[in-house]
């Protein structure tokens, strides 16, 4: 269960609490309406393929990554969107729920620096009524993850 693996990552954070909700998170929009938050407090997951190897980058949720960008940031020719498939495959999680802890596979994360403009930013918890209230350098350290500038 894509909840159950979230808490479990989580539990050697006890700073770190997933909350559930009685509606819908499935988008940003949603999220941020039920938080109580601007969409851009929303941190997104998304998934990318780059050379044929899945990868996350967690955005706010009012940002678009340029793919361009991406690709220069981590040394390739070329990413795109990861289908809907790969995305259970490789994370556990479907799109809209996509949680950048507790994934299925290690996978590579990225955060980009947009998140640094909130104190607290909310990433999904593997489904579409939950989410993970996270300052963004706490969620660099617990999933490793790499700072970039890919959204412009």
């Amino acid at each position: 269960m894509p909840l159950e693996r979230v808490k479990k990552f989580l539990e050697p954070y006890p700073d770190l609490e997933v909350i559930l909700f009685d509606s819908s998170t499935h988008t940003a929009e949603m999220a941020a309406q039920t938080l109580g938050v601007t969409v851009g407090q929303i941190a997104k997951t998304l998934v990318f393929i780059a050379e044929g190897k899945p990868l996350l980058v967690v955005t706010c949720g009012d940002k678009k990554v340029n793919t361009k960008l991406l690709a220069k940031a981590i040394g390739v020719k070329k990413v795109k969107f990861a289908d809907s498939a790969i995305v259970e495959e490789f994370t556990g999680f479907p799109p809209g729920g996509v949680s950048p802890v507790g994934l299925l596979k290690v996978l590579p994360v990225y955060l980009d620096q947009s998140l640094y403009e909130y104190d607290i930013v909310y990433a999904a918890a593997g489904t579409a009524n939950s989410a993970l209230p996270i300052a963004p350098e706490r969620l660099r350290q617990i999933t490793n993850g790499c700072v970039i500038d890919v959204c412009k």
